[in-house]
Formats: structure tokens, sequence, C-alpha cells
């Protein structure tokens, strides 16, 4: 490992895919390096997995999932449970790994896997608790019962922003179900799901269950594969919109079932009435976390005119604290973007706010003298809905403010957009929080608070965010299906 941290337990940087039980390459041999964003070294190389790689992936988890689907529901539980205490066991390198392939400081990196334990943990007290019915029949002399019976082989296609827990809130509920999965991990962030992988095999997880595999210039192969495969009965994605629209696609040939978090362009706002202390809170949470990388940050910021100055201040004091730089730093609180094309992006929101009459009140530049995937924390008011920001996931550390005077307004601008996947707002009048609540169109919202994210809250979106639901009991419904048997007596 190329990086200024040396790991406890060297054998969790796995470099290898994991198939069937065992640590293999791609037939090719080929391997992509990955870098850590923050100094560009090369951390690590993975094998490249291509369509013929992929499809035996596939078959063993096929093979896994025989044997899997008929263990008893507590046998699943417990080896659900033995990966959350494995996780934990070993959370500081867990941590160091996500910040070194990710670039978030490790206070984040240590939140981000102590969540991500908690997955398994919550799906693993689920597991015996995933319950059919008995229903009563028009025909008196016929008896109804269900059965939830798991989907089959799942392929999970994550993303890099939570490389440790976007593998758990998946790969949890479709153990505890009874499925088999093979996981194509992020090729910017492969090493979390990796050590995953290598926990699962201290957990004696049986062969085929849990595989993961890893691509690079074969992303958009192997996830047609995934999509299209006869075997695979089940597709969880999380990323881009587009992205999302070109596998359901790819998945309608086999009418596979589908569960798709994408991407959000999430309004907080923040009412005259609110407590402006706790919405500062709420933004530095939601907004600035992991530089704004995440797809339920505050992309639109909406304040209502007579504290509109007032919270502008706060904000600038607010973020005039925090400290950018490599998270491997204990004083770093922001780390870089992912890769230069998103400081691009950002860069580019930023250039056309201000053209278009936005006020600069912090930041707003590229921080290349720290690295080419360095922008600065940056604040800006004034905006207005004909900017790229308002349009667009910006997915950067960009403060987004824009001035409002009624509810009405403000809830007309939060919903004017295709997507729908988070929204926040602050009051203290309990019949605006839930008017307000009700109104936005969204599938997750947050009153009072930028957190909205818990193993036992269900996640995800409505409109072009997606559908289905991630974590909490709802969490399991995507990766079962419901059997009727009608008995005649």
């Amino acid at each position: 490992m190329n990086s200024s941290y040396s790991l406890s337990d060297p054998s969790l940087l796995a470099s290898k895919c994991y198939v069937n039980g065992t640590w293999v390459e791609a037939a090719s041999g080929r391997r992509f390096a990955v870098n850590n964003p923050s100094t560009l070294a090369k951390i690590a190389t993975c094998p490249e997995f291509d369509a013929a790689d992929t499809q035996a992936a596939i078959v063993s988890a096929r093979e896994g999932l025989i044997a899997f689907r008929d263990t008893a529901p507590r046998v699943r539980a417990r080896l659900l449970r033995r990966l959350s205490d494995l996780m934990l066991e070993n959370l500081e390198d867990l941590a160091h790994i996500i910040t070194i392939e990710n670039g978030k400081p490790l206070a984040d990196a240590r939140t981000e896997v102590a969540y991500a334990a908690g997955f398994f943990e919550w799906f693993s007290e689920e597991a015996a608790r995933i319950y059919g019915d008995a229903i009563p029949a028009s025909n008196r002399s016929c008896r109804i019962i269900t059965l939830k019976e798991p989907v089959g082989v799942c392929g999970l296609i994550v993303p890099w922003n939570f490389p440790a827990a976007m593998v758990t809130r998946k790969v949890g509920p479709a153990l505890a179900a009874g499925c088999s999965v093979v996981v194509k991990a992020p090729a910017e962030a492969p090493l979390s799901a990796l050590a995953l992988a290598e926990l699962a095999h201290r957990a004696e997880i049986p062969k085929g269950v849990f595989n993961v595999i890893t691509t690079s210039e074969n992303t958009a192969l192997v996830g047609k594969v995934l999509t299209s495969h006869p075997i695979v009965k089940k597709v969880s994605f999380t990323g881009s919109t587009g992205v999302g629209k070109l596998l359901m696609s790819q998945s309608s040939s086999t009418l596979k079932k589908l569960s798709f978090e994408l991407g959000g362009n999430a309004p907080f706002i923040v009412f005259d009435d609110a407590d402006l202390q706790i919405a500062l809170r709420g933004l530095m949470a939601c907004k600035f976390r992991i530089s704004g990388q995440t797809c339920v940050c505050a992309n639109r910021i909406l304040v209502q005119r007579r504290v509109y100055e007032k919270f502008l201040r706060l904000v600038v004091e607010a973020v005039g604290k925090f400290v950018v730089g490599d998270g491997l730093e204990e004083r770093v609180t922001h780390g870089p973007l992912i890769h230069e094309r998103a400081v691009k992006k950002v860069d580019e929101h930023v250039r056309d706010a201000l053209a278009k009459g936005a006020r600069l009140l912090h930041g707003g530049q590229r921080l290349d003298a720290l690295g080419p995937n360095f922008f600065d924390l940056t604040v800006m008011a004034d905006m207005t809905t004909d900017m790229l920001i308002c349009r667009e996931e910006t997915f950067g550390p960009v403060a987004a403010i824009f001035p409002f005077d009624t509810e009405e307004e403000a809830v007309g601008l939060a919903n004017n957009t295709d997507v729908g996947l988070a929204g926040y707002f602050f009051s203290k009048d309990i019949s605006r929080c839930w008017r307000v609540a009700e109104a936005l169109e969204v599938g997750m919202v947050g009153v009072n608070t930028g957190a909205i994210s818990d193993p036992a809250a269900p996640f995800g979106g409505v409109k072009e965010s997606g559908f289905g639901r991630e974590g909490s009991k709802y969490g399991v419904d995507e990766y079962v299906t419901t059997k009727m048997i009608m008995m005649g007596l």
C-alpha cells in the first residue's frame, strides 16, 4: 500500500476479486490502478473483470444460492451479526481504507464504518422476521397463505461516495432474505468492498453467496451483463439518473426486479421562525459532508427574506472554521473531490452563477496548491432559477443560497425539479411542519434536522430519483417475492 499509513491488519487491503469463496484475478490478467484522490499516489491495483469473468461470478452466485436460500433465518441472522461485529473490531483499518481511496476525512470515515456495520446488525435482526400472512378466502372451503421467498441472485452496483455503507445497505437485506449477491465495486474506490469480502470470508459466509468483482474500463460492459443475464433476478443500483435509465432499459429484456437510488437536487428551506443555530448545524451536516458529495446533500438553500442576511453571515462564519486537505490529517475537516472531472463540474457551476449575478461570500476557487482534486468550500448568495446549480446536482462543496418571501413560494421552488430524493426545512411552527413535510415532492424529509440516514429509516426517492427503499423493515421487501398458496379443504 502506497500511503502514509500502514494497516494493523494488512490482509484487509485485498487486491483480487472474491468469487465462490476464493480470491481470483481477471482471466485476462489485466488490472487497473486505484489512486488516493488527495495525493494521487497509487494505493493498489485491482482486476479488470470483463463479461466472461462476470458471467462466471454470476454462475457461482447461483450455485451458492441453492443451499443458502434454504438455511434457517436464525443462521443467516448469526452470519450477519458476525459480519457487523467484525467490522467494528476492524473499524480503524476500514476507516483508513475509505480515506485513502475516497478522500473523506478520517472522522467521517470512522462514522461511515459504524453506520455500515449498523446495516448488517439491523438486517440480522430482520432475518427471522420475514413473515407471510394467513388471509381469509372468499370461498370458505379454501385457505390462503402467503410465503416470502428470496428473489434469487442479485446484482448490486454500488457507488464510490460511501464505499462501505452502500455495500452493507444492499448486501444486508439480500443475505437476510436468503439471496446470493454479486457486488460490482466502484472503480474509484473498490478496496472497501474487497475488505468486506475478506470479513465475509472470516465470518464463514458460504461459498458463492457473497461475491465482489472489480472493473474500470469495462464498467459499462459488466453493468450490461448484470442487467441482462437471465440468472440475475434483481438489480440494485445507486448512482446517477442517466445511468439508472440505461440500466433499467437493459434490465427490461429479462424483467428483473429493480431498486434504484438515483440523483437528487435537495432543497433546504429555512423559514423565518426557525431556530437559526439549529438550521446552521443542519446545513453544515448535510451540505458539506464529504465535501458535498452525497446524493442527499442540500443543493438549493432557500432562506426567508427576513432572516436572509443574518443566516448568510452565520454560514460564512461557520464555513471559515473548516480545514480542507488530506483526509489522513486529523485536523482536516474536508477532503478532496473524487477526481478532476468532479472539480471541473463544480467550477462550471460556480462560474455560471457568478456570471449571472450571484454574490460570492466565501471560496469559489480551485485549491491547486493542495492538488488537482481540491475545491474550496464555497458560499454564494442571491442565486436565481436560471443558474445551472438550480437545475443540476452539483455534487460538490458549494452552498448556493436563494431568498424567498412566502411558504408557497418556497415549496414551489423546492418542487420545481424532475428529481425528488431528499428535502429539508426548519421551522418552529408545528402546523407548517406538517404542511410542508407533506407538500414536498421527495422520498425523505428532514424536519429541523440535516441528518436523515439511519439503518432503521427507509431510504429512497420519487420522480426521477428512482424507486424502491433501502434500510428499515421495507428494505427486505426489495429482495423477496410473495408466493400465494390456495389450499382446498
